[in-house]
């Protein structure tokens, strides 16, 4: 198993503390846990789980987001 060391200041250690605290894990194993969660490459599975998971109608229409709104500036044209 690897180590490494961090340089932090005092406040980002309170937190850290405090957060690894409320846990219930090691700071040691927080941190990992947050490494872990910022490098993964694939979506975790309660979001893999949600694809196809809303009905038809459950959200509003492109015309009902921009009702009320001005009209929509002129684009860029790349031609």
């Amino acid at each position: 198993m690897g180590q490494v060391t961090l340089y932090i200041d005092n406040e980002t250690e309170e937190r850290l503390k405090a957060a690894a605290k409320a846990a219930g894990v090691s700071q040691s194993r927080w941190v990992a846990e947050l490494i872990r969660q910022k490098t993964a490459t694939e979506w975790p599975a309660s979001v893999v789980q949600l694809a196809g998971a809303w009905a038809e109608g459950d959200f509003p229409s492109l015309e009902e987001i921009r009702k009320g709104l001005p009209p929509d500036l002129p684009r860029e044209s790349f031609d």
